[in-house]
C-alpha cells in the first residue's frame, strides 16, 4: 500500500492536502475539548469576568497601597471591547479565549516549517510527556508570549537578519508585552542568542525588545508604573512567601522533568544517527533556552513551562522538519499516509480525557446568590469575601462579575495589604489550621463572609461564626446574628 505511486496528475496536490489536514486537526482539537464543557481553573476565569464587570481591580479586590496598574491592561481592554461589540457573557468570552489562543500558538508555527506535519510530532510528543499542550488550552495571555517566542526561534533557524525581521520581532514583543506583561523575561532568549554565538540576531532581538517594551509601556498611558509594577509584582510574588510551599502552585520549583531530558537525549541521538546536514545544536538558541530554563525551573517552574518547553517544541519541530524532508518526497503517497496517521494520533492524544483533565470542571459548584441554599449567605453590599483558596475567587468572580462585594484574596496574594498577606501566609504555614483565620474573623463585619474549602463533615472550628454548607466542598461563615435579625 505504501509503495503504490500516485498518478502524476495527483501528486502535485499532496503538499496542499497535507497543509489542509494539519490545519483541520489543529482546528478540531479546541472545538472537541470545549464541547466537553471544559473550563480552565484559574486566571482565564478572572480575565473574562473582569472584562464583563467593567471594574478596576481595587473595586474587585482588597489591594495594598503598592498596587498601581493592571499589568494585563491590554488583554482586559481587548476582551472588554469584544464583550461590548458582541454582548458575550464571561463564559462566551472564555470559550473564545481558549479556542483563539490555542489556534494562535499552533497555527503560528506552520509558516516556518517546510513540513507542517513536523509540528504534529512535536505537539504529540509534548502531550504524552508533559502538560504543555494543556497549558495552551488555559485561555491566558501568556500563550501570546509563547507564540512570540516560538515565532522568533523558528524565524532565526534558517534565515539571515534584516529590517523585515526586526519589524516583525518588534511587533511580536510589543503585542506580548502589552497583552501579557513580563517585559523583563525577554532577557532570557536574548541571553540564549548570545550563548549560541548568533550575535547579529542578538542585536536585532535587543533592538526589537527595547522598541517593543517602550511602545507597550507608552500604550498604557502610565509607562513608568507599567515598567516598575510588572517587575515589583514578580519580586513580591516570589520573595515574600515564607517558603516554597506557601507560594502559588505555578511559582513553586519543579522536580527536573526527567521525561523532557529523555526527549532531549533522543533528539541528540537522532541527530547523530541520521547524520542530518544541519547546524550544530550549540548554535541553536532554542537549545540554550532549554538548558537555561531547565536549570531555572528548580527555582520557579514557570521558567520551564513558559519558556523552556516552548523552546524544546521548536527544537523538536525543527529536527523533525529536517528528517521528514530528507526521508519523504514532498509529493509522495507515503508522506500523505504518514500525515493521516500523525493527525489521528495528535487528535486522540490531545482530546483524550485522561484523568478527567478536560471534564473535572463539570463537578464544580459555584457560589452564587441564585442558589436557594445560599440565600443570606453570600456577601452583602460593600462586603468582603474572605478565603485562603484562590479558586474561591476565580470561580465566584467568574459567576458573579457584577456583584457588589470585594474579595480579600484574588489572583496574586502579594497584592493584599501587608497585614492580610501575613494572615494568608500563616494559614498556609499551619496547613489551614482554623487559628490562622483569627485576624480575619476579628475584623469581619455583618456584610462579610468567610469561605473555607472542606467536606460536609468538616465544619470549620471557628465558633465565632455561624456556618452553612451551601454548595459541595465549601463552607460559608458569617458573623452571628442576634435574635432581632
Amino acid at each position: 500500500m505504501f509503495d503504490f505511486e500516485l498518478p502524476e496528475r495527483f501528486r502535485r496536490f499532496v503538499p496542499l492536502a497535507v497543509w489542509v489536514i494539519v490545519a483541520l486537526v489543529l482546528l478540531a482539537i479546541p472545538l472537541k475539548i470545549v464541547s466537553y464543557g471544559y473550563l480552565p481553573g484559574d486566571d482565564a476565569l478572572r480575565h473574562c469576568a473582569k472584562a464583563v464587570s467593567g471594574k478596576l481591580w481595587p473595586e474587585i479586590l482588597v489591594v495594598g497601597d503598592h498596587y498601581k496598574l493592571d499589568h494585563h491592561l491590554g488583554w482586559h481592554t481587548m476582551l472588554g471591547a469584544i464583550h461590548r461589540a458582541t454582548n458575550w457573557d464571561a463564559e462566551s468570552l472564555l470559550v473564545f479565549s481558549i479556542a483563539a489562543l490555542f489556534l494562535l500558538v499552533n497555527m503560528a508555527t506552520l509558516p516556518w516549517l517546510k513540513r507542517p506535519e513536523a509540528w504534529l510530532v512535536a505537539l504529540t510528543t509534548a502531550m504524552i510527556v508533559s502538560d504543555v499542550p494543556q497549558r495552551f488550552m488555559l485561555g491566558r495571555p501568556f500563550v501570546i508570549t509563547i507564540t512570540a517566542l516560538m515565532t522568533i526561534l523558528f524565524v532565526t533557524q534558517k534565515r539571515q537578519p534584516n529590517l523585515k525581521y526586526f519589524l516583525l520581532f518588534t511587533a511580536l514583543i510589543t503585542t506580548a508585552a502589552s497583552l501579557h506583561g513580563v517585559w523583563y523575561l525577554w532577557l532570557l532568549p536574548l541571553a540564549a542568542f548570545l550563548f549560541a554565538g548568533q550575535f547579529r540576531w542578538a542585536l536585532v532581538l535587543a533592538g526589537a525588545w527595547l522598541a517593543g517594551v517602550v511602545t507597550a509601556a507608552l500604550m498604557t498611558g502610565h509607562p513608568a508604573d507599567y515598567l516598575s509594577q510588572a517587575f515589583q509584582t514578580s519580586l513580591q510574588a516570589t520573595g515574600k512567601a515564607a517558603s516554597g510551599r506557601t507560594l502559588v502552585t505555578e511559582l513553586r520549583p519543579f522536580g527536573g522533568d526527567i521525561l523532557a531530558i529523555i526527549v532531549v537525549g533522543t533528539l541528540v541521538l537522532l541527530r547523530r544517527a541520521t547524520k542530518l546536514d544541519a547546524a550544530p545544536i550549540t548554535k541553536n538558541p532554542a537549545f540554550w533556552i532549554v538548558c537555561g530554563c531547565w536549570i531555572l525551573g528548580f527555582r520557579i517552574s514557570r521558567f520551564w513551562e513558559d519558556w523552556g518547553w516552548p523552546a524544546l517544541l521548536v527544537w523538536i519541530a525543527t529536527e523533525m522538519d529536517f528528517l521528514l524532508a530528507a526521508r519523504f518526497a514532498a509529493d509522495s503517497l507515503r508522506r500523505l499516509w504518514l500525515v493521516l496517521i500523525l493527525a489521528g494520533a495528535t487528535f486522540l492524544a490531545t482530546t483524550s480525557d485522561f484523568n478527567n483533565r478536560w471534564t473535572q470542571c463539570l463537578t464544580w459548584e459555584f457560589l452564587t446568590p441564585e442558589i436557594p441554599e445560599l440565600a443570606g449567605w453570600m456577601p452583602e453590599k460593600n462586603g468582603i469575601l474572605y478565603a485562603s483558596d484562590m479558586t474561591v475567587f476565580y470561580q465566584t468572580f467568574f459567576k458573579n462579575p457584577h456583584a457588589n462585594w470585594r474579595y480579600q484574596l484574588g489572583y496574586e496574594p502579594s497584592m493584599m495589604p501587608a497585614e492580610d498577606f501575613a494572615t494568608y501566609q500563616k494559614i498556609f504555614w499551619n496547613f489551614g489550621d482554623a487559628r490562622g483565620y483569627e485576624p480575619w474573623v476579628k475584623k469581619m463585619k455583618p456584610a462579610d463572609r468567610l469561605a473555607i474549602r472542606g467536606g460536609k463533615g468538616e465544619r470549620p472550628n471557628i465558633p465565632q461564626l455561624e456556618w452553612n454548607y451551601g454548595v459541595s466542598g465549601t463552607w460559608i461563615g458569617r458573623t452571628r446574628r442576634t435574635s432581632t435579625h
